[in-house]
């Protein structure tokens, strides 16, 4: 199973991929998408836009993880950021894979296990839950790897929940 993680930007939008096959993780694809600014906001988003399209059809992931952002202090920054996690989320829905999202606090707790880890922290702790020689760097793509890493940490508990729930209409108790 591949799963896509995009740490959205409109300047650096972070990407990463992790296979997991059976209990073994591994990275699988790794980096940093940029977008001149000089160009129109317009232009930039168009550009994002292509380059994980091309992604998305490179690496063929099991899903796509878009990290939702929750509270940035700074309001340009914030509005950069999601409208870089719009068009996230548009390629993700056109391409018909399954999307999810999860707060920096989520990944933080399913990856080091601390909601209010530091930056260093989580990449330390995704260098080590790959089996990566070096921290992965930037830190957008290591944030990136850590939302794909969060999404497999959390699929058991979504698939008990979804087999549950299904029982559960099955025999009548949900309408």
């Amino acid at each position: 199973m591949f799963v896509l993680g995009i740490d959205p930007g409109l300047t650096r939008c972070g990407y990463g991929v992790v296979e997991r096959r059976g209990s073994v993780l591994s990275a699988a694809a790794g980096g940093v998408i940029t977008t001149d600014r000089l160009l129109s906001l317009p232009e930039r988003l168009r550009e994002l836009y292509t380059e994980l399209r091309s992604l998305i059809e490179e690496t063929q992931p099991s899903a796509v993880v878009v990290e939702r952002v929750f509270f940035q202090t700074n309001a340009r920054t914030a509005m950069a950021t999601g409208q870089a996690a719009g068009v996230a989320l548009l390629v993700a829905a056109q391409s018909g894979r399954p999307i999810a999202q999860y707060t920096a606090n989520e990944v933080k707790m399913a990856v080091v296990g601390y909601g209010a880890a530091t930056k260093d922290q989580v990449q330390r702790m995704v260098a080590s839950m790959l089996r990566l020689p070096v921290v992965p760097s930037p830190p957008d793509v290591a944030d990136a790897l850590a939302l794909a890493l969060c999404h497999l940490a959390t699929e058991p508990l979504r698939r008990a929940l979804q087999d549950a729930g299904a029982k559960l209409q099955d025999a009548g108790a949900i309408r």
